[in-house]
């Protein structure tokens, strides 16, 4: 017997203890186990058996599978003590409700998301956190020198992968795989370095949106965001455009939704750049495409009139009640 051999039986022994429901369960581990008939002492024989190089470590690995399987037991013990015999409740007590569960905002705002773009013809697609360079920056047009490649901006990780800054990169992985025409919207976890505020945190959630095929134009995506917008706020909401910048959008632009008398920045959007289509093997003589990329906390802030995005994330149950 060898040491990986001992790490498995200590694994199957916690693993009974854990099992074990009732104090004759317990003790029937403890005396199969640890008793002097029991599988340990057998163990033990087998000592003089180990390679001399080796019983240093077989005998710690021996006193830890005793220690942890002897304080589990107490502890399961101790359990099963206080939790008394099952036949000791009286059923005969009035049921105590317990609180209705609910969504947290994030996953409400997504959900709800999900189902404005289903009803006109996008599909759900989700990627990897973990990204490559060359899917996070490279592929998307980003130049070597852009900031958001700077380690201050991005979490690089010491394989020389990062964690994605956006969920561009799944735009880039379905299109390395599919051809277009395509329509798919991609919700999930980004991760930027930043400093922590009202309206800023180290890990947000992004719904991007991509649609290529022959003679997309700018009025498909003018018209799929507005009617996004009247969809989840409300069928009165303006929707504004403003001329921008991104290194994977040509043009670009940043779009605005009114809410509650005042413009909110929702959105960054423009016609993907032909540079992007010709890195995922598209040829952009014969396909167009838009894309755009919104922030969840931002959207579920000024739908819940939360003041400050941070509470989104301290599980304190005061604040998510409230969304029963």
């Amino acid at each position: 017997m060898n040491v990986e051999q001992l790490l498995a039986l200590k694994q199957q022994a916690l693993g009974e203890a854990n099992a074990a429901d009732s104090l004759d369960a317990i003790e029937a581990v403890r005396i199969g186990w640890l008793g002097r008939k029991g599988k340990v002492p057998e163990i033990m024989q087998a000592f003089k058996d180990v390679p001399n190089e080796e019983k240093r470590a077989f005998g710690q690995a021996v006193n830890g599978l005793k220690t942890e399987l002897q304080e589990l037991i107490n502890q399961r013990k101790d359990d099963l003590d206080s939790a008394g015999p099952v036949d000791s409740f009286d059923v005969t007590q009035p049921g105590r409700w317990s609180r209705r569960g609910a969504h947290h905002p994030i996953s409400s705002i997504i959900d709800r998301a999900v189902d404005i773009f289903s009803r006109i013809g996008f599909t759900v697609v989700s990627g990897p956190d973990i990204e490559t360079v060359e899917h996070n920056f490279d592929a998307l047009n980003t130049p070597a020198d852009h900031p958001s490649r700077n380690p201050e901006d991005t979490y690089y990780l010491n394989s020389g992968e990062l964690l994605r800054t956006h969920t561009s990169p799944v735009q880039v992985r379905y299109m390395k795989e599919h051809a277009p025409p395509i329509r798919i919207i991609a919700p999930g976890g980004a991760y930027r370095r930043d400093t922590e505020d009202l309206t800023h945190t180290l890990n947000f959630h992004q719904i991007e949106g991509l649609y290529v095929g022959e003679n997309v134009s700018l009025a498909d995506l003018k018209g799929d965001l507005t009617y996004f917008a009247k969809s989840i706020l409300d069928p009165k909401t303006e929707v504004r455009f403003r001329p921008h910048f991104f290194p994977f959008t040509e043009p670009s632009l940043e779009v605005d939704f009114s809410f509650d008398g005042k413009w909110i920045e929702i959105a960054g959007a423009g016609m993907v750049d032909p540079a992007v289509l010709e890195a995922v093997g598209y040829d952009p003589d014969k396909v167009t495409g838009y894309a755009f990329g919104m922030g969840v906390e931002r959207i579920a802030a000024i739908t819940r009139d939360m003041p400050d995005i941070r509470v989104l994330y301290r599980n304190d149950m005061r604040f998510l009640s409230q969304f029963t």
